[in-house]
């Protein structure tokens, strides 16, 4: 409870700060509106009163870009766990795997999705398939190293007990080194996905395409370019980015209580 009153003074300062620079003129506002202006605006765009360029049209074509970007987020997730997971628990265990690839991963790791967006647009086109291949490989670095680095924090006499049981490698693993590393994972499935809501929108916005709340933006700011309205998609999307991870960090310390470290986090 305190932790939340200390966030809500927070955010009333930022806001009274914001509307005091756009009464005194220290932010311009053409380009900068105050907060009166831009949060009731951002809930016009879920109503019936949202007007688009002054003309009369319902928030419609918001609430589909909104649905395309999380649906785009949540197929880019399942896909990164889908390839993140099974390659840490793979290159986490088998140290010749992991030094066989290790000049590759570093090579490939260091380069940000959004400067490989021609190459992909070239490969893929400007359509969903370029959203879910760029936000698949920035998310797959943060599942895929935290479930290496849990592996190699397993308690050595943790897999000298379940070899002494006669369990095999893939047993082990399943046994004892993918219930050791859930936590980790799930720490990085949770970075994954801030990560993923940046690049969708990003590429929504810079690379195009047909639908999501990048392309709305887009449309707003090279159109009637209403700084309003721009900046009230910018704050539902930060909006959207915490209750995310606010969602995810509770589920984590529901599902792993008994480890207070990862829990706590």
């Amino acid at each position: 409870m305190i932790r939340f009153l200390r966030g809500l003074v927070g955010i009333v300062v930022i806001l009274a700060a914001w509307q005091l620079g756009s009464f005194t003129g220290l932010f311009p506002q053409d380009y900068i509106p105050p907060p009166t202006t831009v949060i009731p605006r951002m809930f016009e765009l879920f109503g019936p009163t949202f007007n688009a360029n002054d003309t009369s049209s319902t928030s419609s074509h918001f609430i589909d870009d909104l649905v395309a970007t999380m649906l785009t987020w949540l197929l880019a997730l399942l896909i990164a766990i889908g390839i993140a997971v099974p390659l840490g628990l793979i290159l986490g265990s088998i140290p010749s795997v992991r030094m066989a690839t290790r000049v590759i991963i570093e090579f490939l790791r260091p380069i940000p999705s959004v400067a490989i967006i021609p190459l992909i647009i070239v490969m893929l086109g400007s359509g969903v398939e370029t959203k879910i291949t760029l936000a698949v490989y920035a998310a797959v670095w943060p599942i895929l190293f935290n479930t290496i680095y849990a592996l190699d924090e397993i308690d050595p006499l943790l897999l000298d007990t379940a070899r002494s049981f006669g369990l095999g490698k893939a047993r082990t693993m399943f046994t004892v080194g993918l219930p050791h590393a859930a936590p980790f994972i799930f720490t990085g499935v949770r970075l994954a996905s801030a990560v993923i809501l940046i690049v969708v929108i990003s590429v929504e916005y810079l690379a195009g395409g047909v639908i999501g709340i990048g392309k709305f933006t887009l449309d707003w700011a090279s159109g009637s370019g209403r700084q309003d309205v721009i900046l009230a998609v910018t704050i539902l999307a930060g909006v959207i980015g915490y209750l995310l991870d606010g969602g995810f960090l509770k589920l984590q310390r529901v599902l792993f209580k008994w480890n207070t470290v990862e829990a706590g986090k």
